[in-house]
């Protein structure tokens, strides 16, 4: 009987791009299930609440009845040894990541022996979308229909709106 391989994709989705899109596409290919766990991110000035990224993750999401995602705060560690989880997703899109990434899968199998940290990268086409220059061009008024999906457009267009800086 085989075993059921859990793997856990962490990150503030800040908005969720159509990178961390199509790196859950990829996990799905790879793993049984695939919780997106969405952090509160309390080292980061986030655009959105954790509840709105929650709920925009799960929409763009919906089409893959393997994945689930869920909130969380504290330690990702926590969060993964409490799920079961057996790998851990990170996305690199450039260098510039994977020294970061490096480091911290060396302190995350530090916490988490058992836990191996898998990296993927986007498609071509999405490498250089970052969640961060996707806020930065909404709230400047610029175009992202190109980096991320319609619901969480139409999200950022009314967190811009509400920001009064439309």
């Amino acid at each position: 009987m085989s075993k059921s391989i859990i793997a856990v994709y962490p990150g503030t989705f800040d908005p969720m791009t159509l990178g961390h899109e199509d790196v859950v596409r990829r996990a799905c290919q790879l793993f049984d299930s695939v919780i997106v766990a969405v952090a509160a991110g309390h080292h980061k000035k986030s655009l959105f609440t954790l509840q709105e990224r929650v709920d925009m993750a799960r929409d763009a999401l919906a089409a893959y009845p393997q994945v689930s995602v869920e909130g969380f705060s504290g330690l990702v560690r926590d969060f993964v040894v409490s799920r079961g989880g057996k790998a851990m997703v990170r996305g690199l899109r450039a260098v510039t990541d994977f020294d970061y990434e490096f480091q911290l899968a060396g302190m995350n199998r530090s916490l988490m022996p058992d836990v191996e940290t898998v990296f993927l990268t986007p498609g071509d086409k999405y490498q250089f979308i970052s969640s961060t220059f996707v806020r930065e061009i909404a709230i400047l008024g610029g175009e992202v229909h190109k980096f991320v999906s319609p619901t969480i457009q139409e999200c950022l267009a009314q967190k811009v709106r509400s920001l009064g800086r439309d």
